[in-house]
């Protein structure tokens, strides 16, 4: 399977810089596997197509502050970008490191504030070990000097907007890990996360880190080639529970975004769903046959990504194309900031 299929073109005025000041105001298109029918709607209407019954999955994973803006020993300006904390570690990080030149072991960094830094290694795949030294708990630090890790399609001036803070994040985050969010769950609101449940719908929590992987482009022209980065998952017993109580009775499990798909999936075995702590990697494309989700809410995904060949391994390749190209006519807002799509 060839990665050049799963390109397309998108006009650079469709991709969201901002988010909308209403959360639940953005489109959704409601696409229909069965009948290949489109809907245009707004967030706000999602109840509508949600039954008394269906199990509602949303990952809490909270974006940390995870960009950082420093300078070396030497003067020179330099961008870190946590990636995951080595060996369990509260202060060592593996890190990507931006720099005007390339930076190597013992290299001293001083941020922010007390924060001071020291390069530790160099690790396979480009990214670094740093030590980070600061006079209080390293978190409680980031939380001061840190900034949102925003892809790179969405462009700030400076270190960052104050904005972000808030709204680069759902509004039932709560476990401290990512350092990307689970962008489909952004359009969500107290508001209406109420009026779906007074319908009948139960609403269940796992998380999944998510890693910078998320935006890495694939770098191989087959697919199958391609191995996905593991991030850090975890599936309570309530939750697993909940899923296999109504796979058992027939009901809807509807997946909030492509990290909860992968993360169910991935604890899924002989059609149950299994509670507990783990490394999700499981790659999803084209071929794959889906053992628990039934309905996929996501947004709209970059060319030649990941995410995008989940989803068409969800709904096939030429129906999202030509889903995506109405989207595109229509004037849906892309990616991360951007509008959604109900898959059922």
């Amino acid at each position: 399977m060839h990665l050049k299929d799963f390109d397309y073109h998108l006009p650079k005025a469709l991709i969201a810089q901002f988010p909308l000041e209403q959360r639940d105001n953005s489109r959704i298109m409601i696409l229909n596997r069965a009948t290949k029918e489109i809907e245009h709607k707004r967030f706000l209407h999602l109840p509508e197509y949600l039954q008394e019954g269906d199990v509602l999955v949303l990952n809490d994973t909270k974006v940390i502050p995870a960009r950082l803006y420093g300078k070396k020993d030497t003067g020179g300006k330099i961008e870190v970008l946590l990636l995951s904390k080595a060996n369990g570690a509260d202060s060592r990080w593996h890190c990507l490191i931006n720099a005007h030149k390339s930076v190597k072991p013992h290299q001293e960094i001083q941020f922010d504030g007390c924060l001071k830094g020291e390069v530790v290694e160099k690790r396979e795949g480009g990214s670094f070990a740093i030590q980070f030294l600061s006079g209080e708990r390293f978190e409680e630090m980031l939380e001061k000097v840190g900034t949102t890790p925003l892809p790179p399609y969405i462009k700030r001036n400076g270190a960052g907007n104050g904005i972000d803070r808030e709204r680069y994040q759902t509004v039932y985050a709560d476990k401290k890990g990512a350092v990307a969010a689970p962008t489909a769950g952004l359009h969500f609101t107290e508001k209406l996360l109420k009026k779906i449940e007074e319908k009948g719908v139960k609403i269940g929590f796992i998380t999944l880190h998510v890693g910078w992987g998320t935006f890495q482009p694939l770098r191989v022209q087959t697919i199958e080639e391609h191995t996905m980065h593991a991030e850090e998952y975890e599936i309570g017993y309530e939750t697993a529970d909940l899923i296999n109580q109504a796979k058992g009775y027939g009901r809807r499990i509807i997946a909030v975004g492509t990290t909860t798909v992968r993360t169910l999936e991935c604890a899924t075995r002989k059609g149950k769903v299994y509670p507990g702590k783990g490394k999700c990697d499981l790659f999803i494309y084209p071929g794959y046959r889906f053992r628990v989700v039934d309905t996929l809410i996501t947004n709209f995904h970059l060319p030649k990504s990941t995410l995008i060949l989940l989803v068409s391994a969800f709904a096939s390749k030429d129906l999202i194309f030509s889903a995506y190209q109405e989207a595109i006519e229509k004037g849906y807002r892309f990616y991360s900031y951007g509008d959604a799509m109900m898959i059922m």
